[in-house]
């Protein structure tokens, strides 16, 4: 029975150790992917902007897009990296790793729904002429549905990393440093939402997009090593005993 339960526990260590190492590469990856495709619209773009309606963007594709596809890998990535945590858990934890969780469900059905979306709508319908709607719908909109689903998306990811903090002890260095990489992450993402809502109100445009993105795309980063890390002594532990 105990050696049934160290396997087990073995196994789990090491899914986790492969599976947030496999996030924060993904994360990398996307990341500087979606450095090299500038918007080309909005307040960011200086030349060859697109404009309302946004119906001259054919060309753009794949090119402008590629950048989903890794962050379509990425968002599923970060689901498992949270149940990891999750399983990590206390009995008296639970609660606020179970609202973290269901924080990043929500977070990953509207970022997932939102750049499917970009991929099996927008340009299969430009190319088809079925332009009404476009403009609404499209990522070169900088006040577009778009934009502010990636938004909210980004918003519920930080929440679901600020409710996982309980799960990590004060008392270990890389607990600690987990700790804080998820309380900054949320403390960030909501003074940018703040600052950047008090100096352009309304007309924000995708402005705080690019910074909540910026800010939870590092946050894997940096926390999928950190765990990596974590799960890596874990195993180690498994395997002396």
């Amino acid at each position: 029975m105990e050696l049934t339960s160290m396997h087990k526990g073995y196994n789990v260590h090491k899914f986790g150790f492969y599976t947030t190492i496999i996030t924060s590469f993904i994360a990398l990856i996307t990341f500087v992917i979606a450095i090299f495709t500038p918007p080309l619209s909005g307040p960011f773009c200086k030349v060859s902007c697109f404009e309302y309606p946004f119906t001259n963007i054919a060309g753009r594709f794949p090119r402008d897009y590629f950048w989903m596809y890794p962050a379509i890998i990425l968002i599923i990535c970060f689901v498992v990296f949270m149940v990891m945590i999750q399983n990590l858990a206390s009995k008296k934890m639970k609660l606020f790793s179970q609202i973290g969780l269901s924080f990043t469900m929500m977070s990953a059905s509207i970022l997932i729904l939102d750049y499917f979306v970009q991929l099996a709508v927008i340009q299969p319908s430009i190319l088809s002429g079925e332009n009404q709607g476009i403009a609404l719908l499209s990522q070169y909109n900088p006040h577009g549905i778009f934009i502010a689903m990636e938004e909210i998306g980004y918003i519920f990811m930080s929440l679901a990393f600020l409710f996982m903090v309980p799960v990590f002890s004060k008392f270990k260095k890389l607990n600690n440093a987990v700790r804080w990489t998820f309380i900054f992450n949320f403390a960030f993402t909501i003074i940018s939402l703040i600052i950047i809502s008090l100096l352009f109100g309304i007309h924000r445009e995708y402005r705080f997009e690019v910074a909540a993105i910026t800010i939870n795309w590092l946050t894997l980063i940096i926390a999928g090593i950190l765990m990596s890390l974590i799960f890596r002594k874990r195993l180690s532990k498994d395997q002396s005993d």
